[in-house]
């Protein structure tokens, strides 16, 4: 195998470009080959990013979504679009944490809910959905509390993933610490999961009927001080990109399973503080809300896209704008590239 193309990367934070204006909360982002990008947005759908222009498409469903007032308040109330993937004939399947359902979009904003509940019970907080190359629709969920900031906890497993069956959605996976995003390496021989609240990155073996085997934690047992793991997405090389929201960080896992940190942008004494409020069961929004600068503040996404896959673009929390940057290795297409 040659080398390694990023164990000698660098990122020069100078050379850095950006898309998108007054963007609200850009956590996921979606790239077509077009050069198109669809950006999940707070106030309710995706933002269209294209050739210099941009364009919010809002969700127009039935019900009441509540309004936010303060910043805590927008992360808990009303809708949330958080993750995003496209549906087969295009449409977005949009895992909303606000409102706490997978939703299906079309492009000009009419949605409808496709889950609420699993089991009977509620569904709890959707944080990502992924479409897999069989056409299967995947979805996280962090937790059943429902203000999941009472969920940054050392001793709280309570996140799953659940795949629909026969137009149900199932529980295939359970006991994770903070389920965040997913994803299959190239061969979709096993899905990658993030614990947030775990520090870590786990997989499962999947078979051809895709059921989940072999639980085991991919890469070091914990990713760091301070390690609050969100997004990831794979290259071409098999190198696992990933993002440490509270932190600040982008992250390179090498298919050995090696750490490498490509950006640092957390606040050393903030992140401390919130590190020690986590580790004693007692995070407040003082705490997690102290943190969350640089380019791109709590850091949430990694996207490649442009008409190489060499773009990448970073998704945040807090962040107006998405900024990106040429990467040494292409990523791996997604299903619908």
């Amino acid at each position: 195998m040659s080398v390694n193309p990023v164990l000698n990367f660098e990122i020069d934070k100078s050379s850095l470009k950006y898309i998108g204006k007054g963007l609200k909360r850009p956590e996921c982002i979606l790239a077509e080959a077009d050069g198109t990008l669809w950006s999940a947005d707070a106030r309710g759908g995706v933002v269209r990013l294209v050739n210099g222009s941009q364009e919010l498409i809002t969700q127009k469903v039935s019900g009441h979504f509540e309004s936010a007032g303060s910043e805590a308040d927008r992360y808990l109330k009303g809708t949330l679009p958080n993750g995003l993937a496209f549906a087969s004939n295009g449409e977005f399947l949009i895992s909303n944490f606000g409102t706490d359902r997978l939703e299906l979009m079309s492009r000009d904003g009419s949605s409808k809910v496709l889950a609420d509940s699993i089991d009977g019970e509620p569904i709890g907080k959707v944080n990502f959905v992924l479409r897999d190359s069989k056409d299967r629709i995947w979805i996280t969920v962090s937790t059943r509390i429902k203000n999941w900031m009472q969920a940054l906890r050392t001793d709280l497993a309570d996140g799953y993933i659940a795949r629909l069956e026969g137009g149900t959605f199932r529980i295939v996976a359970d006991g994770f610490r903070f389920t965040n995003e997913i994803r299959f390496d190239a061969k979709e021989e096993f899905l990658y999961v993030v614990e947030t609240t775990g520090g870590c990155i786990s997989r499962l073996r999947v078979d051809c009927n895709g059921r989940l085997s072999d639980r085991e934690v991919f890469g070091p047992s914990r990713l760091g001080k301070g390690a609050w793991p969100d997004g990831i997405a794979f290259d071409a090389y098999g190198n696992l990109w990933g993002t440490l929201v509270y932190s600040d960080k982008l992250f390179v896992l090498t298919p050995q399973g090696d750490l490498r940190v490509l950006l640092d942008e957390g606040d050393p004494e903030k992140v401390d503080a919130l590190e020690r409020a986590f580790l004693e069961n007692r995070v407040t929004e003082k705490e997690l809300f102290a943190t969350g600068q640089g380019i791109a503040p709590w850091m949430a996404s990694v996207t490649f896209g442009g008409c190489d896959l060499k773009t990448v673009y970073i998704g945040s929390l807090k962040g107006e704008r998405i900024p990106y940057f040429r990467a040494p290795v292409a990523g791996l297409p997604m299903v619908h590239w």
